[in-house]
């Protein structure tokens, strides 16, 4: 089956090692994950070492919000690795990887870091009906302008 990939990316002026455990624990991604706020009633559930592969994140919410699961599959100096598993308000299997690269350029201190952030979906009924460009590629600009604008502030 093929896939689809959406991918953003931003330049943080932090290193990546400072950029890491905002990217890798997932409780910590409400304080810049696009998706925050969609149901101020959302049921989070954590589990796992945070910070850890196998770490997860489970939510249930409204119809914005839907439901699904995320995992931890990787966690390296270069970048952290999710499984995403949607279960509402359809069925998608997802893999998520944000990659960070050390880089000179950029204000301050010199020593900023290049996030990526990459989806790779399996292309199916849904995504012909609902692009994921249009659907997530707005949402992961909007989540790595937070994510810049939280590390930065320290």
């Amino acid at each position: 089956m093929s896939t689809i990939t959406v991918e953003r990316r931003v330049h943080v002026e932090a290193p990546p090692a400072v950029v890491l455990p905002h990217l890798a624990d997932l409780t910590r991604w409400r304080s810049w994950s696009p998706w925050e706020g969609a149901d101020p009633d959302l049921h989070r559930e954590y589990t796992g070492d945070p910070g850890s592969v196998g770490a997860t994140y489970a939510w249930s919410g409204n119809r914005k919000a839907g439901a699904g699961t995320m995992r931890v599959t990787e966690v390296e100096p270069s970048g952290v690795g999710v499984a995403l598993d949607f279960t509402k308000p359809f069925r998608s299997s997802n893999v998520i990887r944000f990659d960070l690269t050390p880089s000179g350029t950029g204000t301050g201190t010199g020593t900023g870091t290049d996030v990526v952030w990459r989806m790779e979906s399996p292309r199916t009924f849904m995504t012909r009906i609902f692009p994921l460009e249009k659907l997530v590629g707005p949402d992961f600009e909007k989540g790595l302008r937070q994510l810049k604008a939280t590390v930065e502030r320290g």
